[in-house]
């Protein structure tokens, strides 16, 4: 008989009431996760994920007292250490970059779709980073902007995608317009466990820290565009 899996370790940390109480709806109706504390400032969240040790972190980036900025390197700094994931809204992409530059695993949209959450949240759980598509773009431009590649960098860019096959490249495109693994699998009709060995090896051959450094890669070098 096989063994019953833990459920995965949820901490939220918003200083709207009601952002708290949806978001903690909608993951109530996955079995899998599991809600273990709230909080509604920076500091609340560093002393409940010390209590509770949460697997995963959705933390607004704008909060009163500690925002959500000057939770992660904390949060980070804890043992075992959550996988930090921002929570924003449209037009906060200086912010989102931050956040990213900080160590966030990546960024959610406070309107997401039920579905996407919860997904995102099993992503994350499992190693992923996780890129709302609905500002993904726009995230990524701006990164890009402050770090424009010329002359020998664009070239070893390129480069860096030479070794990749053709499957792998499509996958690189779709990281880039910040596709979770399973949607990834749905539009190549593939299992999500292949896209992992496809992603991984992405990660190997581009030297590629992360699933965001993949994504600024596709659209370095024209994948993504």
């Amino acid at each position: 008989m096989a063994e019953a899996t833990e459920p995965i370790r949820v901490l939220l940390a918003d200083d709207e009431a009601v952002i708290r109480h949806g978001v903690r709806l909608i993951l109530r109706h996955a079995k899998d996760i599991d809600v273990v504390a709230v909080a509604a400032d920076g500091h609340a969240a560093v002393a409940e994920a010390a209590a509770h040790r949460p697997d995963v972190a959705l933390v607004d980036i704008r909060m009163p007292v500690c925002d959500g900025l000057a939770a992660i390197k904390p949060l980070l700094a804890l043992d075992p250490a959550p996988r930090v994931v921002m929570l924003t809204t449209f037009g906060d992409d200086d912010n989102v970059v931050r956040a990213l530059q900080e160590g966030a695993a990546g960024f959610l949209l406070k309107d997401e779709e039920p579905r996407e959450l919860i997904n995102a949240v099993r992503a994350a759980a499992a190693g992923d980073s996780v890129l709302s598509p609905g500002v993904t773009g726009a995230v990524i431009s701006r990164m890009l902007r402050s770090r424009t590649p010329q002359g020998t960098e664009s070239a070893r860019a390129d480069d860096r995608i030479a070794r990749l096959t053709g499957r792998e490249r499509e996958v690189l495109a779709m990281l880039g317009q910040g596709l979770s693994n399973r949607d990834i699998a749905g539009r190549l009709g593939i299992g999500v466990g292949t896209v992992k060995t496809y992603v991984g090896a992405i990660l190997d051959k581009t030297g590629s820290a992360s699933r965001v450094q993949a994504a600024l890669l596709a659209h370095r070098t024209g994948l993504a565009s």
